[in-house]
């Protein structure tokens, strides 16, 4: 055993974004603004147009864009190399996967949606937990994080 200390990981700063983490925080973006522009959307349906439900159409507005706020954060937090980005962004593509599992157990146009939503969902994933991202990100693997308290 070494009496070295193991100096703390931080954020690869030093070169060019890796092309996953720009991947990644891109296809977040993209979906945090899917995000708004439903919610606009269902909100210009309720206010203006004829809803079945008028309260259900501006509730249901008014939560995806306050939802849209995870991914979008993710997506600034991924460009910007912060380790802490990464949490919203894996829990935004694992809330995704059910809502496409029931878009594609519907019927008519939510299909090709829940498709799109499963591709993008499951590509997200894949480029988080890429080790090329967790090194960019400055984030440590299990077994590693006793390493700085040694």
């Amino acid at each position: 055993m070494s009496s070295e200390q193991t100096p703390a990981t931080s954020p690869d700063d030093t070169g060019p974004r890796p092309r996953r983490l720009t991947y990644a925080a891109v296809l977040a973006a993209l979906e945090g603004l899917a995000l708004v522009a439903g919610g606009v959307w269902l909100l210009v349906l309720g206010l203006a147009g004829e809803p079945d439900d008028r309260q259900q159409s501006v509730t249901g507005g008014v939560t995806l864009i306050v939802l849209a706020l995870l991914p979008l954060l993710a997506a600034r937090g991924l460009f910007a190399r912060r380790s802490w980005s990464r949490g919203p962004a894996v829990i935004t593509q694992i809330m995704a996967l059910p809502v496409a599992y029931n878009m594609l157990t519907s019927d008519g146009v939510a299909i090709p949606a829940g498709i799109a939503l499963a591709v993008v969902a499951v590509t997200a994933l894949v480029l988080l937990i890429n080790a090329e991202t967790t090194r960019a990100l400055g984030i440590r693997g299990p077994g590693n994080a006793g390493d700085a308290a040694q």
